[in-house]
């Protein structure tokens, strides 16, 4: 909306400031961030006395569960959520598509979840909405964006995927193009969401992701950096960053009141929507491959829960004592703030890897 401004640059120069991606990036992140501040303990209240019991324990998890998690609200998401998209209507080029692209995985994928949690919190039940029916929802979504994406591409790069560490390897998957991208965008989405099992585990390691592909997004999206670090030129990805600004803001945000002890659990509703943003965002920026190096924590997280249940269904064996994996630590003695914060470090290991692409080519 504040972009609009610089059409005034002309006369009022200071207006210039909104032409300028770096500027509107700082400012989406400030903005979220005081949104989710100022009206963060009214939404927690509002949860907390709407809820009663909160977010249902699995009786199957760690014992610990269910004396430090039970009786939480959940839906925090729904603050990470208002305070990302005030703040990304607020300073995006809303001309943009890609925005809009991110934006429909976001609310779309958020409806998803807040439906899952008011589910599980009315029936106290933690299976919540079905699989099936859940998986095909977000898949519609997800293709729908990645139709938006590729027409707005266009050539040579809309159907394509790159590859990282090499340059001008391009591959085109034609119709599979759609059929990837919403595995990318849906797989995100829920690796975050079997991430988010302790209080601030999930919300660092997106943020950490998305300010590596805010970065990503800038160099992709201005042509002279990205010829210089030879990579593909995608016009109109940098206003990308501007979003991932606004995640990193509500993450920010959020964080205050997720950090251990959590007074607020982030629930599908967070999880599932900002999960998507970054697969809609790797994709719009056709750095499929390097989001599952800088996510590589949430690719870690859903592989466990896939080995889990393939190994008990051949074998009847578990390969580990519970998944995902950060409940199998758990239950080998590691405290709840040892495995967040390892897992913090892992994330922003991979991320620096993931960044490393852009040079090594």
């Amino acid at each position: 909306m504040l972009y609009f401004l610089q059409q005034f640059a002309d006369t009022f120069t200071v207006f210039n400031v909104f032409r300028y991606l770096s500027f509107r990036t700082g400012g989406a992140i400030i903005t979220a961030l005081f949104f989710v501040f100022l009206f963060g303990p009214s939404m927690v209240n509002s949860l907390r006395i709407r809820q009663g019991k909160g977010q249902p324990i699995r009786e199957d998890g760690p014992a610990g569960h269910l004396l430090t998690k039970k009786g939480k609200p959940t839906m925090g998401g729904l603050m990470i959520l208002s305070g990302a998209l005030a703040s990304i209507l607020l300073w995006s080029d809303l001309s943009n598509i890609y925005v809009w692209a991110v934006l429909l995985v976001t609310t779309g994928f958020g409806l998803v979840g807040f439906y899952d949690d008011y589910l599980k919190v009315k029936h106290q039940n933690h299976k919540g909405f079905g699989g099936k029916q859940r998986l095909a929802i977000e898949s519609a979504i997800a293709v729908a964006a990645c139709l938006m994406i590729a027409f707005t591409s266009g050539e040579p790069y809309g159907t394509s995927l790159l590859l990282p560490f090499v340059k001008d390897v391009a591959i085109d998957l034609g119709l599979f193009f759609f059929v990837f991208g919403a595995f990318v965008i849906v797989g995100a989405g829920n690796s975050v969401n079997l991430t988010d099992g302790l209080d601030g585990l999930a919300i660092v390691p997106v943020m950490i992701a998305a300010s590596a592909f805010g970065l990503i997004a800038y160099l992709v999206g201005n042509q002279v950096y990205s010829d210089y670090l030879f990579l593909n030129f995608v016009p109109g990805t940098g206003e990308l960053s501007v979003v991932c600004g606004a995640l990193i803001g509500a993450g920010l945000g959020f964080l205050w009141f997720n950090a251990p002890p959590a007074q607020i659990i982030m629930g599908d509703t967070g999880s599932l929507s900002l999960g998507g943003a970054l697969g809609t965002i790797a994709v719009a920026t056709k750095h499929e491959i390097v989001m599952a190096i800088v996510g590589g924590l949430f690719v870690l997280e859903a592989v466990s829960v896939i080995v889990q249940v393939t190994s008990y269904r051949l074998t009847g064996k578990r390969v580990f004592k519970m998944a995902p994996i950060h409940h199998h630590f758990e239950h080998l003695g590691w405290t709840e703030s040892q495995i967040v914060i390892r897992f913090w470090i892992i994330a922003m290991v991979l991320a620096l890897i993931g960044l490393s692409s852009l040079k090594l080519r």
